[in-house]
């Protein structure tokens, strides 16, 4: 007897047989019918598609029949049969049916369809079990999944860097503090600070906004390498882009310009859209039916253009032109804002775009100037309905300029003595970028809200599960 997962008897009857005998073991998404047959809609998860299971009520305990609620769990031997019904082309007919656990519909907080996102993320330990979810679920693994094979194919190296840090790559100390000492009870200086010296690490440590600078060190041995791990920032932030805890991806590549980086990004980006599309179709397509209409015509227009190579000083000009009236002010200098982000790729240019040379004053202090001592060659990819989904940069590879950049933010060089290392023992030219994997999740899936992308968000007054 062939005991397989739904998605293998759904998408490849062929092969299990019609007619064969089949072992099939899943949830229970809804139960119909008389009193003469009932109808199961069964589903494991592996698949958004629910297998019909057909059970002649006369071949069953009536008492059994009655645990097989919305939300419980079963198994079933039976016969793969051709469908006679609309919606499906195979289904079982029931021989045996086990109940693993029941589920009382009077406290199950799925019986009904149509909840909202908002309630779904106060039960994230069920919502797994909706389509909506189990799209998103199997479309994040599907990415996960890709990312690893893109850069193996290429022959990138997946470096490990550390989640417990002393340093800051971005400066915007907004960090979660690591600690062993007793709140109650912290140990202090004669001058009242607090005496690192004496806890776990010996110094101050938090966990990672990035692993971008441990990165660098490894593409300066290794050539090519990228990151892929949890990082975390304390920003008291409640909107739909913000999470404390998320995913992101940092390649570091040596001898790697800032075109080089462009050319990586574009082709890695649309790389994963591709994947999602040949490999996750039933999932895209019921995200596109169900939730958002543009979803796949979204996705294949960015795998079909070139993306725009955009200037920050032209951006600023073509934004003080648009006939538009933004919210936040446009003037040489600012920080992008995602209203002008979307309003070059959305409305002017039509397509993605990829935004150089930004003013030094806005990014951070690693990434190398350019000749007119005003800008560096930074980049961002900015996308439909997202705005940036991917920021890098060239690095500096220069050990004085970096220095210089250092003082001038009021840094401390002996806290980055290893990171200055790297410039003064073989320095190289040197890029890298950083997607994250929750943005791009939201792009892929047509979701708006960046706490329906991971199983269980965190936030700021939220750490249930």
């Amino acid at each position: 007897m062939n005991k397989l997962r739904l998605k293998d008897i759904i998408k490849t009857p062929e092969v299990v047989g019609i007619g064969n005998s089949v072992e099939v073991k899943g949830w229970v998404r809804s139960r119909r019918g008389n009193n003469f047959v009932q109808f199961i809609a069964l589903n494991d998860g592996s698949i958004v598609t629910n297998l019909q299971v057909v059970a002649d009520t006369a071949k069953f305990d009536e008492a059994l029949l009655k645990q097989i609620t919305t939300g419980s769990c079963i198994h079933v031997t039976g016969k793969l049969v051709e469908s006679q019904g609309k919606g499906q082309t195979v289904e079982v007919q029931a021989e045996t049916i086990e109940v693993y656990g029941s589920a009382d519909p009077e406290q199950y907080p799925l019986q009904k369809k149509g909840h909202s996102m908002e309630f779904l993320r106060e039960i994230a330990h069920l919502r797994p079990r909706t389509n909506y979810f189990g799209c998103v679920l199997r479309l994040r693994h599907a990415m996960a999944f890709a990312i690893h094979k893109y850069f193996n194919d290429r022959g990138f190296f997946y470096l490990h860097t550390p989640l417990i840090t002393a340093s800051d790559a971005e400066g915007a100390g907004e960090m979660f503090n690591v600690t062993t000492f007793d709140l109650n009870n912290i140990p202090r200086t004669e001058d009242g600070q607090i005496d690192y010296k004496q806890d776990f690490f010996g110094k101050h440590t938090n966990l990672t906004v990035s692993g971008q600078l441990e990165g660098e060190l490894g593409a300066m041995a290794l050539g090519n390498i990228y990151t892929f791990g949890p990082t975390f920032r304390a920003e008291n932030s409640n909107t739909p882009r913000h999470l404390a805890e998320f995913w992101m991806i940092e390649p570091e590549m040596a001898f790697y310009d800032i075109k080089d980086n462009m050319d990586l990004a574009e082709d890695f980006i649309k790389y994963l859209v591709q994947y999602a599309l040949d490999n996750n179709m039933d999932d895209l397509k019921f995200l596109n039916d169900m939730f958002d209409k543009e979803l796949i015509n979204r996705l294949e227009s960015v795998t079909k253009v070139d993306f725009v190579r955009l200037g920050y000083t032209e951006a600023i000009d073509i934004l003080l032109q648009a006939k538009k009236k933004f919210e936040y002010p446009v003037k040489w200098g600012i920080d992008l804002q995602s209203e002008h982000e979307r309003y070059l790729v959305e409305n002017h240019f039509k397509k993605p775009v990829i935004l150089t040379d930004y003013p030094k004053e806005i990014k951070a202090f690693y990434m190398k100037q350019n000749d007119d001592g005003k800008t560096v060659r930074a980049m961002d990819v900015l996308f439909p309905t997202i705005g940036e989904i991917i920021g890098g940069s060239e690095r500096e590879a220069d050990y004085n300029k970096l220095l210089n950049r250092v003082h001038e933010l009021g840094m401390t060089e002996e806290q980055y003595w290893w990171y200055f290392d790297t410039r003064k023992f073989g320095s190289a030219p040197h890029s890298g970028f950083g997607l994250g994997f929750e943005r791009l999740l939201l792009f892929v899936t047509g979701m708006t809200n960046i706490r329906d992308v991971i199983p269980f968000p965190r936030t700021p007054q939220n750490a249930e599960f």
